[in-house]
């Protein structure tokens, strides 16, 4: 079965983000490398350190990338540089911004195979995953150990040739969900619920057995390109989203870096 692409648009110059909406972007990480040298520059001293860890070429390019397109499209729903940006870390690891910016509008990054998307809210948390599908060898292990007894049961029902998918939708919904809450790992995965049958909708069943406490939360699938799935997760409800493609003009960082 295949899987409906979003409609990806290009962005507008000015970007205006009101309340129960959501911006999702997605950014091709491969890139020329006099693009990823000069993106480096827009990066902090943290991030250029993060990046130096890393031991094969590949990462290192695509985290760069990644984290530059962050600071260059936050950058234009707060009117700064991006280099201006600061962000700080959550318990669980979660970035969020610092200063101008930080209690208002939320942002959370994923990235796979190549592939980043970013979402973008005013006054709501919320979470976005995206994963490449592929088979894994242990597969049917993994899901009988991480996903709830709900979601195994579906996805042991699931036809061989849409396991994979089926996989992917609960993992990629599960993440966008924990990574809402900013909990991280701490959150058991089999604590809530999601669906990730190919033939339904994308949705937050119950979380602790309670399907009403799930009705807080907004959940959406979102395939980038064929080939991935992704989910994003938002606080509240009647959420209108815009999925914007972020690399036509999204590294003109000169005409970024030169707006204040």
């Amino acid at each position: 079965m295949s899987t409906l692409v979003n409609s990806w648009s290009e962005p507008p110059l000015g970007m205006k983000l009101d309340k129960k909406q959501v911006h999702i972007w997605s950014v091709s990480l491969d890139q020329p490398l006099e693009t990823i040298v000069q993106l480096t520059e827009l990066l902090s001293r943290d991030e250029r350190e993060r990046a130096n860890r890393f031991i094969f070429d590949n990462d290192r390019r695509h985290f760069t990338v990644a984290r530059a397109s962050l600071r260059l499209i936050l950058s234009r729903y707060l009117q700064t540089v991006p280099q201006q940006i600061r962000f700080h870390y959550t318990t669980h690891g979660k970035p969020e911004l610092s200063g101008f910016g930080g209690g208002w509008l939320y942002f959370n990054l994923s990235h796979s195979h190549g592939l980043a998307l970013v979402a973008v809210a005013r006054d709501s948390r919320l979470g976005i995953d995206v994963e490449w599908v592929r088979p894994l060898d242990e597969m049917d292990a993994i899901a009988k150990r991480f996903f709830s007894r709900v979601e195994y049961l579906a996805y042991s029902k699931l036809p061989a040739e849409q396991r994979a998918i089926g996989f992917f939708n609960c993992w990629t919904r599960k993440e966008a969900y924990i990574k809402a809450i900013g909990e991280g790992l701490s959150c058991p995965l089999a604590s809530f619920d999601v669906s990730l049958s190919p033939n339904q909708p994308a949705k937050l069943l119950s979380i602790n057995n309670d399907p009403q406490i799930a009705k807080s939360w907004f959940m959406e699938a979102v395939t980038p390109v064929p080939g991935y799935v992704g989910a994003v997760v938002i606080e509240g409800q009647t959420i209108q989203i815009s999925y914007w493609q972020g690399n036509k003009d999204l590294f003109e960082f000169q005409e970024h870096s030169n707006r204040v």
